[in-house]
């Protein structure tokens, strides 16, 4: 009987199941089947999904209840009465489908870290784990391994506490520039290129109190009003943030090489996608894994993978929702020599939110045009950039790929492409893209890519997700349908 990792009441609700043997059956998003962006809650859909493939024994929840709600009470948030343990938890979020299945319920932060380092390649690493907050960590470093009997087995080395917290600090900032927290963070990152960090010492004397050990001078919980460097324009808040925050990421990966674990890194929390501050992860890890959903909505793979205790068999990201049929290869090579741009939902949906291939709106890279129309069809901002997906055998040639970063195959890191003239559609204005890498894995994306290359001599596309802004991706051919009617874009399946 399988077991089912839960994360839901907070925002970007998830369930992943695990079988006996470790195997991950299946793992999906609420937001995708109720249609409501950051859904907080689980909805039926998901749990229809989940129960396809066989009974729970096991539900696992993804944050220790008591504790949480400890620091709600502790800050004026309200405690919620009716989720103060595991049964009142699991039973808010389930109902009573799973009654008579155990329940368990685990630390946040080693969610995180379990999320990562048992579906990781590494027998021992170091666990690095960043995020806005949760029951009271914001930032913990791990030592993690597996004992003699295969079990992962970890020890919390270091760790800083709410209120202080990197996370909240890029979100307050976001919402300082009139984004939406938790949600637009990445907004922001984008925003950075066109700004200067020229309010770098002003954010310290009003913010940083202490970087070494990344403490702040008040509660940035609450956020930032207008008054906060009322002259500053938002390209230039976006920009310092960003570099700040990569500053204070350095500190936190150099403390975490100091404690002489080991030199595999496992990264996790939402911080971690953070792709431009991931450029700098090799100069202190010799490998570095990153999940390709280490939020929290990740936080149900690792709250199963602490209920099974031992190594995942981690194969892809393609865990959710399933179009069943072959990869329509040939219909959207057709589609792009006359459209130049196409969707495709097929296969399995990626857990995480960046679409891999299955999910995607893709287009030829090489016209001056295709950026501007790609972000009118999904109602973006003009200055956001997309990502390349590229034969990553090839990758090294047409960009200059991060030091100890073997490859960028979940969108996970920035790299400076060699000729940004020939690909204007996926270069940001610093030059830079977000490089996804296929490695030959007979994939769908993977045959379309080498199709494409003989065809064009072009050995990538532009890849970003098949949805409109502040819309969940497509999940179902319903929703494919719809967003072809409504957009006027063909969808393959």
């Amino acid at each position: 009987m399988n077991i089912l990792g839960v994360s839901a009441g907070f925002h970007d609700a998830a369930a992943t199941v695990v079988d006996p043997n470790g195997n991950i059956l299946f793992a999906g998003h609420s937001e995708r089947y109720s249609k409501i962006k950051n859904d907080a809650g689980l909805d039926y859909g998901l749990l229809h999904d989940v129960d396809r493939y066989g009974p729970i024994s096991h539900v696992a929840y993804y944050e220790r209840p008591w504790a949480k709600q400890l620091r709600r009470a502790y800050t004026g948030e309200g405690v919620q009465w009716s989720q103060l343990t595991t049964k009142g938890v699991v039973r808010h979020h389930t109902g009573a489908r799973y009654r008579r299945a155990r329940r368990s319920s685990h630390n946040h932060h080693l969610c995180h870290a379990a999320a990562g380092f048992q579906t990781s390649p590494f027998d021992r690493a170091t666990c690095v784990v960043i995020d806005a907050i949760g029951e009271w960590e914001t930032i913990t470093i791990w030592g993690a391994e597996y004992d003699s009997t295969g079990r992962a087995v970890y020890k919390r080395l270091w760790a800083q506490n709410y209120p202080h917290s990197l996370g909240l600090f890029y979100s307050a900032i976001t919402g300082r520039i009139g984004l939406r927290i938790l949600e637009d963070e990445y907004v922001t990152m984008g925003m950075a290129a066109y700004g200067r960090d020229a309010w770098y010492y002003q954010f310290y004397d009003k913010l940083i109190q202490d970087p070494e050990n990344l403490t702040f001078r008040e509660n940035l919980h609450l956020g930032l009003d207008q008054g906060f460097l009322p002259s500053a324009s938002n390209e230039d808040l976006a920009a310092t943030a960003q570099a700040i925050v990569e500053d204070l990421i350095n500190s936190v990966m150099q403390r975490a090489a100091d404690l002489n674990f080991s030199t595999n890194l496992v990264y996790g929390g939402g911080v971690a996608l953070n792709c431009l501050a991931n450029r700098n992860l090799g100069k202190n890890f010799s490998n570095i894994w990153i999940l390709p959903n280490p939020g929290d909505a990740g936080n149900s793979l690792g709250a199963a993978a602490l209920a099974y205790g031992h190594r995942l068999n981690w194969t892809s990201a393609y865990l959710g929702h399933d179009i069943p049929g072959d990869y329509p290869v040939n219909d959207i090579l057709d589609n792009l020599v006359t459209d130049r741009m196409v969707g495709v939902a097929s296969g399995r949906a990626e857990f995480g939110p960046r679409a891999l291939g299955n999910r995607s709106l893709l287009a030829d890279p090489r016209g001056p045009d295709i950026k501007d129309k790609v972000n009118a069809i999904k109602r973006r901002q003009q200055f956001r950039p997309f990502a390349p997906v590229i034969l990553e055998e090839l990758a090294p040639a047409y960009f200059h790929m991060p030091n100890n970063w073997h490859d960028s195959r979940y969108m996970q890191v920035v790299a400076r492409c060699r000729n940004p003239e020939l690909f204007p559609a996926i270069v940001h204005a610093d030059g830079t893209s977000r490089v996804q890498t296929v490695p030959k894995d007979g994939s769908g994306i993977r045959k379309l890519l080498e199709k494409w290359y003989v065809m064009t001599d072009c050995p990538m596309l532009l890849n970003t997700s098949l949805n409109i802004r502040g819309e969940p991706m497509v999940n179902d051919r319903d929703d494919a349908d719809r967003f072809e009617m409504c957009y006027g874009v063909k969808v393959c399946s």
